[in-house]
């Protein structure tokens, strides 16, 4: 959640500063333009950057998941097999029979 409000914070800031900047700058309207369209580039490789960095944080938090459910799946492979094991086992100690 803090991601969300830094993004929506950042957004908020440059809009309040591309607003300030056009009431206040003592820049021609070209000059204005240029560093208007400079700060949206650097807007946009913020966002990209974010984003890049959000979808890498996915794959890494995806990656632990699929690790821990490969592991509990073979912690319980093994406790089926040792609990067949030990059935068979008693099975054959009551019996006394050897288990097929």
């Amino acid at each position: 959640m803090s991601n969300d409000n830094g993004m929506t914070n950042f957004l908020l800031g440059l809009g309040i500063g591309v607003a300030a900047a056009m009431l206040f700058a003592p820049r021609s309207g070209s000059d204005s333009r240029r560093i208007l369209r400079s700060k949206a580039q650097e807007g946009a490789d913020y966002l990209k950057r974010q984003g890049q960095e959000l979808a890498n944080n996915a794959n890494d938090v995806v990656e632990k998941g699929m690790r821990t459910v490969r592991q509990q799946a073979e912690n319980v492979m093994s406790a089926v097999d040792a609990g067949r094991s030990a059935y068979r086992e008693a099975m054959a100690n009551s019996s006394g029979m050897n288990p097929q």
